[in-house]
């Protein structure tokens, strides 16, 4: 069984409007997909009204607390006192959130104790990996 961490954070949505608006999120960390966090959103904070999932790099997140990291959907900078932007690039356009780096920080802790960087490769399953792949190619 897989260790799950999961925190709920406050994000505020940046929008065109003066105000912005603070919507439920919850990053999530899976021992099983240790390269990898999500960060979910309710449907009441997207377009299409149903839950979104983001998965990026651990490592992207981490970085980008503390200088701006990534350059692909999903791009992470500090902003301000106490706060990281986050965006997230689709098709349909870009959302862009602020998060207080404190939750993040705690979040990686986390994350970091459950696996520590550099050990991520222990706790993958390459024979379930490698089965599922030939599985998909029949």
């Amino acid at each position: 069984m897989s260790t799950v961490i999961e925190q709920p954070v406050q994000a505020r949505l940046v929008a065109s409007a003066p105000r912005m608006e603070t919507v439920p999120a919850t990053l999530r960390y899976d021992c099983a997909d240790p390269f990898a966090v999500r960060m979910e959103f309710p449907g009441q904070a997207t377009l299409e009204g149903s839950d979104v999932s983001w998965a990026f790099g651990r490592e992207l997140l981490a970085a980008g607390i503390d200088k701006p990291a990534g350059a692909g959907d999903v791009r992470v900078r500090p902003y301000g006192y106490g706060h990281t932007v986050m965006e997230f690039h689709a098709i349909e356009g870009v959302a862009v959130v602020h998060v207080p780096t404190h939750d993040l920080r705690l979040f990686l802790q986390r994350a970091h104790s459950a696996v520590p960087s550099g050990r991520e490769h222990l706790h993958l399953d390459l024979d379930r990996d490698l089965t599922e792949l030939l599985r998909d190619a029949r």
